[in-house]
């Protein structure tokens, strides 16, 4: 009985040891492949899954949302603009900037337009940036009110020169364009893009429960697995018998 015990002690281990899947050395790719294949109705299913809860994610979760923008230029506003005034106007741009974001412009505009904001929420929904490094500055406003995005942009973008000419003392900056209604822009993703993020990722998790199981299972299903893993000829097979009830 030790002998037979210590014989399949030993074969069990040899298995373990030439499974290939559980040393991580070596996979077979093209037999994992063709497992993902056997698997394909299941894969289909899952993304079908993941399509639709993506979809109902979009329709029951996704808010609306749009973007404004408005720009000025920063300049002098004289007659004769030399090279040094240029420099200087580059160099104050992102001052301007700075400004435009202040804390008092924006409690200022959160007061003009009766927001039910604190400046650190306004703040979160308001960009300033300046294009390529340019005399241009952009006030874009984010947020799921299409008015309210316009009537921010304005807002912050007058009460933001006035300021600028309090701290700065120069002449202010030309406005370029006002935010307008027909300006202003949709953003919210599209149902498409949702729907093929579900269908992505419900294929990625079905794959990855397939490979996982393939690469953990141990198992030996056919002589052939005998052959492959354990390297013993089969020698016969013994076929299934159903006793049939008289």
């Amino acid at each position: 009985m030790k002998e037979s015990n210590n014989v399949q002690e030993k074969t069990a281990g040899s298995f373990l040891n030439n499974r290939p899947e559980q040393s991580g050395e070596v996979i077979d790719l093209l037999e994992l492949f063709w497992e993902l294949v056997k698997h394909w109705k299941h894969i289909l299913l899952a993304m079908l899954i993941g399509a639709v809860l993506a979809g109902v994610y979009y329709l029951v979760g996704v808010k609306p949302s749009y973007q404004a923008d408005a720009s000025i230029f920063i300049t002098n506003n004289e007659s004769v603009i030399t090279v040094s005034d240029l420099q200087l106007s580059s160099e104050l741009t992102e001052d301007y900037a700075k400004i435009i974001k202040s804390r008092n412009v924006l409690k200022q505009v959160i007061k003009d337009l009766d927001l039910n904001l604190d400046y650190r929420a306004l703040n979160r929904l308001v960009s300033v940036t300046n294009p390529d490094n340019s005399h241009i500055i952009t006030i874009t406003v984010s947020c799921g009110d299409m008015e309210l995005c316009r009537d921010i942009a304005n807002s912050l973008m007058n009460i933001g020169l006035e300021r600028i000419y309090q701290v700065i003392g120069s002449s202010e900056p030309t406005i370029i364009d006002f935010s307008e209604a027909e300006s202003v822009e949709e953003i919210t993703p599209s149902l498409t893009k949702y729907l093929a993020m579900g269908l992505i990722l419900g294929m990625v998790l079905a794959c990855g429960l397939v490979c996982m199981i393939y690469l953990t299972d141990t198992t030996i299903k056919t002589e052939d697995d005998l052959k492959k893993y354990l390297g013993i000829p089969v020698l016969s097979i013994v076929p299934y018998y159903e006793e049939k009830e008289e």
